[in-house]
């Protein structure tokens, strides 16, 4: 693999709109590594599911579904169908084609490859030239906590259309897991020109990563600018339960929230113009702040917010 200039912490379908972003604005997309979130991860229909890392790869690749905006293009639904009528569980929709991947997924992780081996085998045959690999080998399980008790992340969020009330978080597995290897080679030696935390959910899409035993502090000691996007514009999240969850925890759903949230670890972070009036009081508590338009509805979208990312990086460099 290339020297890795830029290392990107993505979520789902926020995220893989910036990592394809990124991907179009670099000069040398081979020296972006894209880092996906494996705590939404579970077994399902016994298969194991990443609908993170396939979300990042189906973007990447030109393959994902627009309209639905997960998934694959293209898609017939023909198992489900067939597994309906037969009892089956149905909550978790899982398409013709998407299905393949899952079935070679399992195939191979039962035969002894890693997560990260399979994940970059299968980013090469779909012609990225990106490197994607998980945050860890291991697995790593987000529990969703409620007053009516703990729940697997995908039941909270697919089958109950996270519809529960959300008074924490816990990531079972963590403690014993360890950063994949392209993760901690990216961060190590000379290190990365810039990381970029994607604008995805910070609690069930970033958390789970940082949460790794070595990856914050990889980040805070690495000489590279930490740069985080905001979810959040104009009080309300751009996509999922961001700003819902931050209200049940007793936060402001706010771009400013979020910043707080990373304080101590992010070096720049960048919200919306309609939140500019809160650019100063967030550079008071440390980072320095880019002030853009941050709704990325089109690829000139996504390819301009990386451009202007890039940009700041290296100011932020020079400082």
């Amino acid at each position: 693999m290339n020297r890795v200039s830029c290392v990107a912490l993505s979520g789902g379908v926020g995220g893989a709109k910036l990592a394809l972003g990124l991907y179009k604005a670099m000069t040398d997309p081979s020296e972006l590594l894209i880092v996906a979130n494996t705590g939404d991860d579970f077994e399902h229909l016994g298969l194991r599911i990443c609908p993170d890392i396939d979300t990042v790869t189906y973007t990447l690749s030109g393959l994902s579904n627009l309209e639905l905006g997960w998934g694959r293009q293209d898609e017939s639904w023909s198992f489900m169908e067939t597994l309906g009528t037969l009892g089956g569980e149905t909550w978790f929709n899982l398409g013709d084609r998407d299905l393949a991947l899952h079935v070679e997924r399992t195939r191979r992780l039962q035969s002894g490859n890693s997560l990260s081996d399979v994940t970059a085998d299968i980013a090469q045959r779909f012609a990225i030239k990106a490197a994607v690999a998980p945050m860890a080998d291991h697995d790593v399980r987000t529990i969703v906590e409620t007053p009516e008790g703990p729940l697997a992340f995908q039941h909270y969020f697919v089958r109950d259309r996270c519809e529960p009330t959300v008074t924490g978080f816990r990531f079972d597995g963590a403690a014993s897991a360890a950063p994949s290897p392209a993760l901690a080679a990216a961060l190590s030696g000379a290190g990365p020109n810039f990381v970029v935390i994607c604008p995805s959910n910070p609690f069930i899409s970033i958390d789970p990563i940082l949460a790794v035993p070595g990856i914050r502090k990889m980040l805070v000691k690495s000489a590279a600018p930490v740069i985080a996007v905001s979810p959040i514009v104009g009080g309300q999240a751009i996509k999922g339960p961001t700003a819902k969850m931050m209200a049940e925890l007793g936060m402001d759903a706010t771009a400013q929230g979020v910043a707080r949230h990373y304080a101590g670890l992010i070096d720049g972070f960048v919200l919306d113009t309609v939140d500019a009036a809160a650019a100063d009081a967030i550079m008071a508590n440390g980072p320095d702040v880019l002030v853009t338009n941050t709704v990325m509805k089109s690829l000139e979208d996504r390819v301009s917010l990386a451009r202007e990312i890039i940009a700041f990086s290296e100011q932020l460099k020079q400082r």
